[in-house]
């Protein structure tokens, strides 16, 4: 399994889950070959397009409302030759009753706010023994993430990921904002 470095993604002016967040993200989804993934607010699409490429004959569905997010997603869409993956404008929310069937994984990387809506409603698209992974950079959404995953029965983990990066000849590390990745398995 190749994993896509940062520097390869299209990238404009939108937010990208970078890359040691992205491969924990994705491992802790517990990936095959052949499934249906979802990933919510996907932004550049750097977790759609891994996924994607991960399981070549499955399908991933990326939602995103941005529409500058969303021309950097087709373009990198395009550029790694993800036919398997479908790109779908709108709130998740808003959208939610037109994705049908069962998933065996989904990755939420943007909420605009609903985050326990948006566990509640599209884990019941979520087959049982399998992974939601949230990605977060605010506390507060980590507690109504894990809250609404523990109210309904998922077995909940939380980890905390803080990325440095040395630049420079001097070997300077610049931080990156620490993040928070939840999974929680469906019982």
């Amino acid at each position: 399994m190749k994993f896509i470095k940062d520097d390869e993604f299209i990238r404009g002016n939108c937010p990208m889950t970078k890359e040691e967040v992205r491969i924990l993200s994705v491992v802790k989804l517990e990936i095959e070959d052949n499934y249906r993934v979802i990933d919510i607010g996907a932004g550049t699409g750097s977790v759609s397009i891994q996924i994607a490429l991960i399981c070549p004959n499955g399908e991933v569905i990326a939602i995103e409302k941005d529409n500058e997010a969303l021309e950097v997603l087709k373009q990198n869409k395009e550029k790694f030759k993800t036919s398997n993956l479908e790109i779908i404008n709108g709130q998740a929310m808003e959208i939610e009753e037109k994705i049908i069937g069962e998933f065996d994984a989904i990755f939420v990387g943007g909420s605009g706010g609903n985050i326990a809506d948006i566990i509640g409603k599209y884990g019941d698209k979520l087959k049982k023994g399998k992974n939601i992974v949230l990605n977060f950079i605010t506390i507060n959404n980590v507690y109504k993430a894990m809250e609404a995953l523990k109210g309904l029965n998922y077995e909940v983990e939380c980890v905390q990921i803080q990325v440095s990066k040395t630049k420079g000849k001097s070997y300077m590390l610049m931080a990156n904002n620490p993040i928070f990745v939840v999974t929680g398995r469906k019982n």
